[in-house]
Parts: C-alpha cells; structure tokens; sequence
C-alpha cells in the first residue's frame, strides 16, 4: 500500500505523506528550466503535465503544447512508472527540485548524486531503515 513519496538521493533517505508532487530543473545543454508535474496513482507514478521555457536540443514541447506565461505545456501521454531514477550531470549549477504543499527540497546537486523516487512500500520502508 502506497503511503506516499520515498527519495533515496545518494546516502540520504527521506519520506514524505504526499499523492501530488512537482520536478524543476536546468536542462544542462541549453540552460532552460523544464517542469513536470506528478501524481501517485494506483498504477505507479503518473506525469501529468510537463512545461518547458523554451525549445532547443532535446528540449522540443510534447504533442498538444501550448504557449502559457512563457512555458510550453502540454498533457504527456506516458504510462505510469514504478520509479524515477534521476542521474546529476553537475553541468547545470544545482541538481532537480521537487516540491509539494508543504514546501521542496532539492535533490542531485552534486555531480554523479543519483536519486530515485518511487511511492513508499514495505521495500522502500526497508530501505530507509
């Protein structure tokens, strides 16, 4: 039974009581900030929305994308994941910051930081023990 957010960045574990959560970060080629937005769904985690200031290598706005206050956004159609495994270049001057209602935390920074959310469960549980 999901419970919430597990994050294992590095030698660090932490948990948090949340269904709803968001991701920011520099793309490291072309300096531009990206934005997804996550749900805990039955099914695992579901990306709801993604928003991208701008467009360039790598960076091109999904299917559907329209033009809001500077942010391309638009309604990934990605199925939903167990985990998100997130990998530090240390080329972007900070790693990813997630946040959620009662505030974020940021995670990566350091070069070679790997981090991985998943939703909590007895594994996760264990894991952070």
């Amino acid at each position: 039974m999901s419970t919430g957010v597990c994050i294992i960045a590095g030698a660090k574990a932490m948990s948090f009581a949340i269904s709803l959560f968001s991701l920011t970060w520099t793309h490291s080629v072309q300096k531009t900030e990206w934005q997804e937005e996550w749900a805990l769904t039955p099914a695992g985690l579901q990306l709801t929305v993604a928003r991208v200031k701008g467009s360039g290598a790598g960076m091109e706005p999904g299917d559907g994308a329209v033009l809001k206050n500077g942010w391309w956004e638009w309604q990934p159609k990605n199925p939903p994941v167990s985990e998100l495994r997130l990998a530090a270049s240390g080329a972007t001057g900070g790693g990813w910051k997630l946040c959620h209602d009662e505030g974020c935390v940021e995670l990566g920074a350091e070069a070679g930081d790997g981090v991985v959310i998943a939703q909590c469960s007895d594994r996760h549980s264990r894991l952070q023990q």
